[in-house]
């Protein structure tokens, strides 16, 4: 049997065709256009998967089950999206609307990161474990944990939002939770970026400037990096502030959970050692099991930009 496995986001649709071991045999992906309203949204979506079920020459009787991750708060028991921000979806019977317009029975749906830590424990860097916490660093920071291969949501759907977890109450920047001080405006991509451009401000002479070409807007998620390795002061001092915000949400996570692994996933990630090895020091030196025999790992994820579509495509498993 196969499945389809759609990752619903606010700008594009994913889709793929996986096989029982995550491989993904065929995929694509649309622009969801939010603006012309949900019944497009669904539409286009279901849309896209018959078409690859035909192109992967298949039936929808080969179909075992469609599943969806997005954005926002779902209940797979019910089939029900109750909330989400990026698309106007209220308490809306996503399920239910898949499955008449696909013609296949069992849609699960889900929360996008969750979906992502569940890819990520049947078949990707977390396979194997019994407890595994995966933590996405993009926009946003997000969160989900399996548990003996099942997710946890809480009682209503909307555990590990780890991203509004508080680091810095006192002197952290607002967020749009209306709390002060989330890891998410601390330790995502997007507060990384944010760190480099008011450092870039401070210090004219840093060689961030010149990697920008002399415009801030180009400053990235990477700039900081890139001149911390070329001896930059001012970079360096980027990475480091950003490496300790990061370390302290994971250490926090990991003396609540005890998890046999941490994967970490999104574009951050690409710079290896230059995160890990600090970021690893840092939380063998603070976190309250440093004097046990058995320590949670932590690893890259390994699906990359196909976590939402693989994990969907393993909600059923």
């Amino acid at each position: 049997m196969y499945y389809i496995g759609i990752d619903l986001g606010g700008t594009n649709i994913k889709a793929g065709v996986c096989d029982e071991n995550g491989k993904i045999l065929i995929k694509d992906s649309v622009k969801t256009h939010v603006e012309k309203g949900l019944e497009y949204v669904v539409d286009t979506m279901s849309g896209l998967a018959l078409d690859l079920v035909k192109r992967q020459g298949l039936t929808v009787d080969d179909i075992e089950y469609i599943g969806v991750a997005t954005p926002g708060t779902a209940d797979d028991s019910t089939g029900v999206i109750v909330y989400c921000s990026s698309i106007p979806f209220r308490a809306y019977p996503l399920a239910e609307k898949m499955s008449e317009k696909t013609g296949i029975k069992i849609v699960h749906i889900e929360n996008d990161a969750n979906a992502a830590a569940k890819g990520e424990a049947t078949v990707g860097s977390a396979k194997g474990y019994n407890s595994s916490l995966l933590i996405t660093l993009g926009t946003g920071v997000g969160g989900g944990f399996v548990y003996n291969g099942k997710l946890f949501t809480g009682c209503n759907f909307a555990a590990f939002e780890v991203g509004h977890m508080v680091i810095n109450a006192d002197n952290g920047p607002d967020c749009d939770c209306s709390r002060r001080g989330c890891w998410e405006k601390l330790a995502s991509a997007t507060a990384l970026e944010r760190m480099t451009r008011e450092a870039m401000e401070a210090h004219r002479e840093s060689s961030m400037w010149k990697l920008c070409d002399g415009d801030i807007a180009n400053a990235s998620a990477r700039t900081a990096f890139i001149a911390q390795r070329e001896g930059d002061k001012t970079g360096d001092e980027v990475v480091s502030k950003y490496i300790g915000y990061l370390a302290c949400g994971l250490v926090n996570m990991i003396n609540i959970l005890q998890p046999e692994i941490i994967t970490i996933g999104g574009g951050v990630c690409n710079e290896g050692k230059y995160l890990l090895d600090p970021l690893l020091e840092i939380i063998e030196r603070e976190q309250y099991s440093r004097y046990g025999s058995r320590k949670t790992k932590i690893a890259i994820a390994s699906l990359g930009n196909d976590a939402g579509l693989v994990g969907a495509a393993m909600l059923g498993r």
